[in-house]
């Protein structure tokens, strides 16, 4: 068996501010992809991941089965024969490797499943981001269930707030584009975890809640109207006012090598850096005008363009 395949995602914007409800906008990333497999002799086995999957089901025999129930008997079987998932997501890096797993497992066992070939309505897209929630919790404690979403339904995502999401289209890429959006490697891993709980703990401050409220949800709304409408130059004046905010208020999130050169981008506008997923390592996205600028002021860092402008 290998299941259908299940793509990364990358959250554009909506960053922490999603989690007061911020506008976000969310979009499958099919460079990394992972699926479900049963090895076919022990020289494909994935220990490791099997185990992993072992604990993923134990987990989710705990739910509430009225609210989520799954085939338990084609499930533990699967796991029985080393089923294991086969995945070229990076984990830790922010782009969604948990999601990717949640969506597949939900696809192959859930019971009574909503499929992406059903007319998904707000109420449809609401109750499988409560379940993807739940599912996902397992991995980091506590999840919004967007990254499972998103992995999914391999589309677009605007959230307008925590119980208000869509489907949406987003602008068509110019391929012979100068400008990009990108992912830049900090070459570490980071956990969502406590980067959140830090997070939660500093909105108890309130110069930082102001500043949330005030400046970095609206610079953030702003970012995701402009995206969506393909304002460009708006676009870009909102991400370099973002990408500064979160440099003054985001420091831990912030790999510590990554300071000045978040710094260099925003006074030499070659580019402008923002947090991709909760920070802390991972990968950085990248927003320029001008890619080749942007790829010689970073020459020391490998880039991967996800978006073309």
């Amino acid at each position: 068996m290998r299941g259908p395949l299940f793509f990364a995602k990358i959250l554009l914007f909506g960053e922490y501010g999603i989690i007061k409800d911020s506008k976000g906008l969310s979009i499958p990333y099919n460079f990394y992809r992972g699926a479900l497999k049963i090895p076919i002799d022990d020289t494909e086995f994935d220990k490791n991941s099997n185990k992993k999957l072992l604990d993923f089901a134990a987990y989710l025999k705990t739910l509430d089965s009225t609210v989520i129930d799954f085939d338990w008997e084609k499930l533990d079987r699967d796991l029985a024969n080393k089923m294991y998932f086969d995945s070229s997501i990076p984990q830790g890096y922010g782009v969604g490797s948990s999601g990717a797993l949640v969506a597949a497992i939900y696809d192959q066992y859930a019971c009574f499943k909503i499929t992406v070939l059903e007319n998904l309505t707000k109420e449809k897209l609401g109750y499988l981001k409560n379940i993807f929630s739940l599912m996902e919790s397992f991995f980091h404690g506590k999840s919004s269930g967007l990254d499972p979403l998103n992995s999914y339904l391999s589309l677009p995502i605007l959230i307008n707030s925590k119980e208000n999401i869509q489907t949406t289209g987003i602008p068509s890429q110019h391929s012979k584009g100068k400008g990009a959006v990108f992912l830049l490697d900090s070459g570490k891993t980071g956990k969502t975890a406590p980067m959140v709980s830090m997070f939660m703990e500093n909105m108890k401050k309130e110069r930082f809640s102001n500043m949330m409220r005030d400046q970095f949800i609206k610079c953030s709304d702003d970012c995701v109207e402009d995206f969506l409408k393909g304002n460009i130059s708006s676009l870009f004046k909102n991400i370099k006012s973002l990408s500064s905010l979160v440099l003054v208020n985001f420091q831990p999130m912030i790999p510590d090598a990554f300071h000045n050169l978040w710094q260099k981008g925003i006074d030499t506008n070659d580019y402008y850096l923002k947090l991709c997923g909760s920070g802390g390592g991972g990968f950085i996205l990248g927003f320029t005008q001008d890619f080749e600028k942007a790829k010689d002021s970073l020459k020391q860092y490998p880039l991967e363009v996800v978006y073309h402008f």
